[in-house]
C-alpha cells in the first residue's frame, strides 16, 4: 500500500506535476523554492517556506530546558473535515530511479484548524530535507457531497540546506529556559547590604538576558524585605534602597517606569524566625514577579 502510494506522489509531484483529475497537488517548483529564517534570536528560531496556493510551512524551536523543535503547516484554506494523512518521503527526480522513497508516519489532520506536528516525526522531516528528499503529505478530502479527492503538498528541498544550517545555529544559541522559569523568583542579599548573593545574581542575569530581547513584559513587581536585626526606620529605608537599585537596573534595560511596580514593606511579613542567622537570611529579601 505505502509503495503504491510513494510512487504515485513520485509520478505525479516530482516527475511530470501532472495530476489526475481527482487530484489537487501543491509544490514549490525548483525556481519558486524558498526558505528563510524570519525569526533568529536567543528567545526564537523560526524557519518558514511556501507552498505555493496551499500553505506556509514553519519550523520553529524556543528557549527552554529541553530542545525542541515544532512544524505548523498555516493552511490558505480549512480542512473540511478529519483526515487521516500519509506522510512520506520522495526523491527529486534526478535520483535513482531505483530509490522509491520511505513511508515516515500516518497523522491526522483536523477539521478547520492548522496542522501542527512535533517530536520525532519533525526530526525526520527535517533530516529528509537535508538530504534532498521531498517530505509529502496526502489526504482525501471532500469538497462537496458523494465526492471525494486526494490533496497531496510536498515541501521541496531546494535551497533548503545553507538556510537550514543558520536556523541550527540560532537553536545553538537559544537560551536555556524559558519566561516561566524567570517569571517568579525571589532574591537574596548580603546581609545588611545592597550587594546580591551569588545565586542571587545568576537568576537576575538570567532575568536581564531575556528581557534584552523581549521587551513585551507587562509589569515587573518587586516586593523589597529586609530581617527585624535593624529599627524599623533602618529596615525601610533598607528595603527601599534595593527595590529602588533593581528598577533602576530594569530601567536601563528598556523598561518604562510604567512597567515597574515597586512595594518596600522593611522588617513587616517575615516568613521565618528572625532569631537565627538562617531565619534572617531568609527574611532578607525580595520577590520578583513578572507578568506578559
Amino acid at each position: 500500500m505505502h509503495k503504491k502510494i510513494i510512487n504515485t506522489f513520485m509520478v505525479n509531484i516530482l516527475v511530470s506535476f501532472i495530476a489526475n483529475s481527482s487530484d489537487r497537488i501543491y509544490v514549490a517548483t525548483p525556481e519558486e523554492s524558498t526558505w528563510e529564517v524570519i525569526v533568529n534570536t536567543p528567545l526564537e528560531c523560526r524557519l518558514k517556506h511556501s507552498i505555493p496556493n496551499y500553505a506556509h510551512a514553519e519550523f520553529s524551536s524556543k528557549a527552554d530546558k529541553k530542545s525542541n523543535i515544532h512544524l505548523e503547516l498555516k493552511m490558505f484554506k480549512p480542512i473540511q473535515k478529519i483526515s487521516n494523512v500519509h506522510l512520506v518521503s520522495i526523491p527529486p527526480s534526478w535520483y535513482p530511479s531505483n530509490n522509491s522513497g520511505k513511508h515516515i508516519a500516518n497523522i491526522k489532520f483536523f477539521k478547520h484548524f492548522d496542522a501542527y506536528l512535533s517530536g520525532r516525526i519533525v526530526s525526520i522531516i527535517l533530516s529528509e530535507l537535508e538530504k534532498g528528499y521531498y517530505p509529502t503529505f496526502s489526504y482525501y478530502q471532500d469538497w462537496q457531497k458523494n465526492y471525494n479527492e486526494r490533496t497531496e503538498f510536498a515541501l521541496s528541498s531546494v535551497s533548503f540546506q545553507k538556510t537550514y544550517s543558520v536556523f541550527m545555529n540560532c537553536i545553538t544559541n537559544l537560551l536555556p529556559y524559558n519566561f516561566e522559569d524567570i517569571s517568579f523568583v525571589i532574591l537574596h542579599y548580603i546581609q545588611d547590604t545592597l550587594e546580591l548573593n551569588e545565586e542571587s545574581q545568576k537568576h537576575l542575569d538570567k532575568i536581564a538576558k531575556y528581557i534584552r530581547y523581549y521587551q513585551d513584559i507587562k509589569l515587573i513587581s518587586i516586593s523589597s524585605y529586609t530581617d527585624a536585626g535593624d529599627s524599623k526606620k533602618e529596615s525601610q529605608h533598607l528595603t527601599e534602597q534595593r527595590a529602588t537599585a533593581l528598577k533602576n537596573y530594569f530601567q536601563e534595560l528598556g523598561l518604562s517606569d510604567s512597567k515597574i511596580y515597586v512595594q518596600a514593606y522593611g522588617k513587616r511579613r517575615p516568613i521565618a524566625n528572625n532569631s537565627s542567622l538562617i531565619g534572617r537570611n531568609k527574611n532578607e529579601r525580595i520577590v520578583l514577579s513578572l507578568r506578559r
